[in-house]
């Protein structure tokens, strides 16, 4: 099979069978193979019943439950594309039915049209009559053969309902009976306490037996045998009660060979003794004497029906004891199921055996899942007393085994256990046999090998031997000891190992002693001292912690579980100790250049665990101090400080951290220091590294800002340098530390524009320490020639027209260094709109129509100017095109919803409007057609595109559809805007052109049907109570005015009328009119005109007339006045008047009615009694009239019955004879005809070959009884009574009887 995919199910319930085991193709696949399977074997027994003489009725009972599971199953499975409707099943099932039926035998098809008893009826007859018949009798089996249960109440094999049963005579064979024919050992154990022993029975029908039982121990003794008596009913609740014991079986005494732990030591001639036999033959049968009593049963009579005795084979008798059995003896056995490992043990556990010796016994040990099997044979007691009462003691001998006592002894047995292996130890008690082969199935075997430890049963005895618990140090000894902070805790892990689950929790006993003496504490402090304590590990972790909060040594003293005492490994010993506090030594050092003392450095050495974070404060006067942080990673460090502003400045160290303490306080030595920095200078936004760009448009003279540091006043020194001269500028007495400074642009470059640089050489502060500067310049572009901007072209060229939406592109012309930021707006808008262009020569690009004016321009140094002359542009956009209608056209304008009402015309009338267009053509237009809608609304009809290459166009109008037509011009495209370019261009909802028109429908009639009507012979023409037809459907406006004709062919005369009608409906009501002669009559509409005055529809001639027949009154008259029928045979009649007849008649005082098409009228009888015509009546039951003397006697048909109607099997002994009983129901006197055949094969089948007829007249009683010695299968062929015969004889007419 393909790997599982996934399927796609359809909605609705899923499969029974998940698609996850079994996909949905592969389910139905397999489930209509099961269907093609059934019916070929359905083939294959159709087959073989044609071949075959035997009734198929028991087949066609197998197949229809069958082809009944098959459907309904079907459904239970809810496969996907094979679910089907209730109604849909069952027609596959009624199909099927009909098919098996037909197949085999369940339905006889009769090709003449009539039924099996119609036999005696001639072909010309049923060539030319229509055949009724009237009701069967009814009872149960009506109700049950529709459902396909009528077997349920025929005889058996019988198909003809008037010729039942058959009585068969067979000769019988020597019967036997064998008592335990296996040669089985059988035994007595509760809770049941007995066994079923089989009798094995040939050629028997068992009626009863008798058996004796004798006690264990008495067998010589004749006054302990007690005798029993066994019926066939009992032996029939014994056999029930042994089958439902098979569906459930007892673990009580049963074979080695049942287990899966069969081996060399199992016997092999053992079997079960209650459901294990052979096949049986076809002649043999198995029943079983169920005993609960110990001793030995004897097979005394076995007899028959015919109280005839069956040979009883030898032997005839077996031994039935109480079953062995052992179980562990519960005093010797230890309460606690727990050792250690390494204890002296010295275990007995103590069995104690019941059963008829010798006795053999199955055991296993298994330890940590590994089995041992073990055997113990001979088992007995040999003591002097045991040995004397088995002298006495009636004895039983078996091949190779001796004489064997027959009473039960119980014995006790030691087996000693040894325990050197840890682990679980599991001893099971798997086999018992006693010394007849009884066996018993303790029922060990099935202990698996994780068997738990608490096992405590009568067979089963489990001890666990648990390993010693270890216990050491982890993560500490000798040479790297723990670390203990001061005043936390340092953790201790113990570790442990071997340890079992069962002896959890485990108990440490741990010591401490401190690493100085309390003698030796200078001071006498007593507040460390040595201790131990015990510790209890938590659930089932293997390592214990241990806080530990002051130094010293913890030692591992003992380690002890729930159950047993463990050891100590190495390290047993954890040492602590206490990590100091990190300490600092720092010396403090100043540092002085030319203008005083710049700041100091720290020379710092640490003490502690590296790395060292330092935190130290610097406060300038009294502002607030700064926190700084510096990390160390050796024991020694320096740290330099120079601030760049002069003041007062306090240094002090705060804090200092190693890796074992964080942020430990610090005392150490503070200094503060009067700073004065050195001088230094910069240009302010300069960038680090980079020279900066500023550029100069007007003006002689630039704007440069200096950032100073140091102490005020400073003199600071720049250098201008030009293209061909270098120039120094002194600027003295600077205060500020950000200075502004105006430098003077050379003259050769303030003329002609260019570039120069300036530069700082070196600043001197107040304490006359001058220090060169080395930083970027700045570079200073002059110019002296503005950017311009304006539109290109013409004041009348500066105007574009371009398509609505559309990009417009202004061109621009612009002087200057680009990229340029133009500014621009649209005049009336306050808004303005920046674009950025890189030529000078771009374009403004805008997409609104208007008129744009120019701002502002600025290139990529300085701004520009706008020249105003040539600042405004014009965009304008081309026109889009429209349509109105045109204003000769006769509309009325609706405000409400912007709709044009065109006049109201008739359906089908041509007409038209007239649309004015403008735009450029050629046009096209696109429109909506709608109509109302017959729920409310309006349903879009279509949205058609026309086109025009003129300005005014003639728009046509749909009328062929009556009803309220409405138009909508959606689009509208012309040259410029094509359709085809602008598809979503849809003219808004409330500028669209809309107009409307309701087209009246022409008024039409027509008849709803063509039924021929039936009046009887003056009668009025009005409505018919019980009749649909005559009635006329109107298409228009009411009130209508409809002109008919009545045309009466028989008297060539033709009426007219002329009816007003207001609704849509009308049946014909013509009270006025009577009929006054038979025959047919034509009625026609001539006309109709409705209120809107539009010219009538055309007719439909097959729709615009019907017609009447007019009947008199019907007769009915009998062929022949015989006053006796029979069952099945024809009674015919002449009927006059017009066809159909409707026929009343009465049967046993119950009355019926008939349908009768054609005339003569031939009536089936199938009902015995008194047969009456009442009444006849044509034309669809109406001119009904009565019949009074037409009536007659119907006689049921004979029958006949052998063996009581059913199949009745005797079995008789050479010399005997056995009585056939035929029973005869009707009217005396009879005759009848029987006949022997050859028996079948097998019960139920047909008999074979005719031996023998024979036919016995004047019989005036209703039983008659043949006595025959002979072998064979009587039946009767034929009866006949004073008035009837069955089977009919077959009349001398030509064609004879059809079936």
């Amino acid at each position: 099979m393909s790997p599982p995919r996934k399927t796609t199910l359809p909605s609705g319930p899923l499969p029974l069978i998940p698609d996850k085991y079994l996909d949905v193709p592969s389910q139905r696949l397999y489930y209509l193979s099961l269907g093609l399977l059934c019916q070929a074997i359905k083939l294959v027994d159709f087959t073989l019943s044609l071949a075959s003489r035997d009734d198929g009725l028991a087949t066609c009972k197998k197949w229809l439950l069958v082809d009944f599971l098959y459907c309904t199953i079907l459904i239970w499975l809810r496969i996907p594309r094979l679910q089907y409707s209730k109604a849909v099943v069952l027609l596959q099932i009624g199909l099927l039915w009909f098919l098996d039926g037909i197949m085999f035998g369940g339905i006889t098809l009769n090709i003449s049209g009539g039924t099996a008893d119609l036999g005696i009826m001639p072909s010309s007859f049923s060539s030319k009559l229509d055949l009724s018949a009237t009701p069967e009798t009814f009872s149960f089996a009506d109700v049950l053969v529709p459902l396909g249960l009528g077997w349920l109440t025929s005889s058996s094999g019988a198909k003809d309902a008037h010729l039942l049963g058959q009585h068969t005579v067979r000769m019988s064979p020597i019967s036997t009976a064998e008592l335990n024919n296996l040669g089985l050992s059988f035994c007595l154990a509760p809770p049941d306490n007995f066994v079923l022993i089989p009798i094995l029975l040939n050629n028997t029908n068992l009626h009863g037996l008798k058996y004796s039982l004798t006690p264990l121990g008495h067998e010589g003794i004749g006054s302990s045998k007690v005798e029993y008596d066994l019926t066939a009913k009992d032996l029939k609740a014994i056999e029930q009660t042994r089958l439902e014991g098979m569906k459930s079986p007892r673990p009580s005494a049963t074979t080695a060979r049942d287990s899966e732990e069969y081996d060399e030591y199992d016997d092999g001639d053992r079997h079960e003794p209650r459901n294990s036999h052979p096949s049986l033959q076809s002649t043999q049968t198995l029943v079983h004497i169920r005993l609960n009593k110990p001793g030995t049963l004897r097979l005394e009579r076995v007899f028959d029906a015919s109280n005839v005795d069956a040979r009883l084979i030898y032997p005839s008798s077996v031994t039935v004891v109480p079953c062995p059995r052992v179980e562990f003896v519960d005093d010797d056995f230890p309460k606690e199921d727990i050792r250690c490992s390494g204890e002296e043990s010295n275990l007995q556990l103590t069995i104690n055996i019941y059963g008829i010796p010798p006795l053999s016994l199955r055991w296993l040990r298994t330890v940590n899942g590994r089995r041992e099997h073990f055997l113990v044979e001979g088992i007995e007691d040999r003591s002097e007393d045991s040995n004397t009462r088995g002298e006495k003691s009636p004895s039983l001998a078996r091949p190779g085994k001796g004489v064997v006592a027959m009473i039960p002894q119980e014995l006790r047995i030691p087996l000693a256990i040894s325990l050197d292996i840890p682990g679980t130890y599991v001893y099971a008690l798997e086999e018992i046999v006693d010394g007849i082969g009884n066996v018993v199935r303790i029922g060990a075997g099935g202990l698996s090998v994780n068997t738990s430890s608490d096992i405590q049963t009568k067979t089963t005895r489990s001890l666990v031997v648990l390993r010693r618990p270890t216990a050491s140090f982890k993560h500490c000894k000798p040479g790297s000891p723990t670390s203990l902070l001061v005043g936390s805790e340092a953790m201790l892990v113990i570790a442990t190992s071997e340890v079992n689950d069962l002896d959890l929790p485990l108990e440490l006993l741990l010591q401490y002693q401190p690493l100085i003496d309390v003698g030796d504490d200078p001071k006498g402090n007593k507040l460390i001292k040595p201790w131990k304590k015990t510790f209890t590990t938590q659930g089932i972790q293997n390592e214990l912690g241990v806080h530990a909060t002051a130094p010293g040594d913890y030692t591992i003293v003992g380690v002890r579980g729930k159950w047993c005492t463990g050891d100590v490994l190495a390290p047993e010993t954890c040492r602590v100790v206490e990590k100091p506090f990190p300490t600092a030594e720092i010396e403090w050092k100043r540092i002085h250049e030319c203008s005083g003392d710049t700041g100091v450095s720290a020379s710092l050495v640490l003490h502690g665990t590296p790395p060292f974070h330092v935190q130290y404060h610097m406060q300038r006067g009294n502002e607030a101090p700064v926190q700084f942080f510096k990390t160390f990673a050796n024991a020694r460090g320096g740290l330099t400080l120079q601030p760049e502003r002069s003041g007062h400045y306090f240094f002090t160290f705060v804090q200092l951290s190693d890796a074992n303490y964080k942020k430990i306080e610090l005392k150490g030595p503070s200094i503060d220091q009067l700073i004065h920095p050195p001088a230094a200078a910069d240009f302010v936004t300069g960038h680090a590294g980079k020279k900066r760009t500023i550029n100069s448009c007007d003006g002689g003279t630039v704007e440069v800002e200096v950032d100073l540091r140091g102490t005020s006043p400073w003199n600071l020194e720049l250098q201008i340098v030009g293209p061909r001269s270098t120039e120094n500028l002194k600027i003295e007495g600077i205060e500020d530390s950000r200075k502004l400074l105006q430098i003077s642009v050379p003259k050769a470059v303030d003329i002609d524009g260019g570039s120069f640089e300036i530069n700082i050489v070196n600043v001197e502060d107040v304490y006359k320490c001058k220090r060169s500067i080395s930083v970027p310049g700045i570079l200073v572009n002059v110019r002296r020639v503005k950017s311009t901007v304006k539109f290109y072209g013409s004041r009348s060229k500066r105007q574009l027209t371009v398509l609505q939406d559309e990009t417009a592109s202004l061109p621009l012309r612009l002087t200057g260094d680009g990229p340029w930021r133009v500014k621009y707006r649209r005049l009336g808008e306050s808004k303005t709109i920046t674009q950025y262009v890189n030529s000078p020569n771009d374009y403004l690009r805008v997409s609104q129509k208007g008129t744009y004016e120019i701002v502002d321009v600025a290139d990529s140094q300085c701004p520009g100017s706008v020249i105003t002359e040539s600042a405004i542009f014009t965009v304008d956009w081309v026109p889009r095109p429209s349509a109105k209608l045109s204003p000769q056209t006769n509309a009325v304008y609706e405000a409400y919803n912007g709709s044009y009402i065109l006049p109201t015309v008739c359906e089908g009338v041509n007409d038209f409007v007239d649309l004015d267009l403008t735009g450029r053509p050629p046009f096209q237009i696109m429109y909506n057609i709608a109509q109302d809608g017959e729920s409310g609304g309006t349903k879009l009809l279509d949205q058609p595109t026309f086109n025009s290459i003129q300005p005014r166009t003639r728009f046509q109008l749909q009328t062929s559809n009556p009803g309220r037509m409405y138009y909508e011009v959606k689009q509208i495209g012309d040259t410029a805007y094509p359709l085809g370019k602008y598809p979503n261009t849809i003219i808004p909802r409330a500028e669209r052109l809309l107009f409307e028109q309701q087209i009246s429908m022409r008024p039409s009639a027509r008849f709803k049907n063509r039924n021929r009507m039936s009046y009887c012979l003056n009668d009025s023409f009005t409505p018919l109570a019980t009749s649909t037809d005559g009635i006329i459907l109107f298409d228009g406006t009411p009130p209508f005015m409809l002109k008919l004709s009545i045309k009466n062919l028989a008297a060539s005369h033709v009426d007219t009328t002329t009816v007003k009608v207001s609704t849509l409906t009308w049946k014909l009501d013509l009270p006025a009119y009577h009929f006054t002669s038979i025959g047919p009559h034509l009625i026609s509409i001539d006309s109709v005109r409705d209120s809107s005055n539009c010219t009538p529809a055309t007719l439909d001639p097959l729709g615009s007339s019907i017609w009447v027949d007019v009947a008199e009154t019907a007769a009915i008259v009998p062929f022949d006045r015989r006053e006796h029928f029979c069952v099945g045979e024809v009674s015919q009649f002449q009927l006059e008047g017009i066809p159909p007849w409707t026929i009343g008649y009465r049967i046993n005082g119950r009355t019926y009615t008939q349908e009768a098409k054609v005339s003569p009228f031939a009536l089936v009888q199938k009902q015995p009694g008194e047969f009456t015509i009442t009444s006849i009546a044509h034309q669809q039951k109406l001119c009904k009239a009565a019949v009074t003397d037409l009536r007659f006697t119907v006689h049921s048909l004979p029958s006949a019955q052998v063996g009581h109607g059913k199949r009745v099997y005797q079995d008789i002994h050479e010399g005997d004879q056995a009585e056939i009983v035929f029973n005869l129901v009707g009217e005396p006197p009879f005759t009848f005809t029987y006949q022997r055949s050859e028996p079948s094969s097998r019960k139920g089948g047909k008999p074979g070959k005719v031996l023998e007829t024979h036919t016995v007249s004047r019989v005036a009683t209703n039983e008659y009884s043949v006595y025959s010695a002979l072998e064979g299968t009587w039946t009767v062929t034929s009866i006949s009574d004073r008035y009837c015969r069955y089977p009919s004889a077959q009349p001398d007419l030509g064609a004879g009887k059809k079936r």
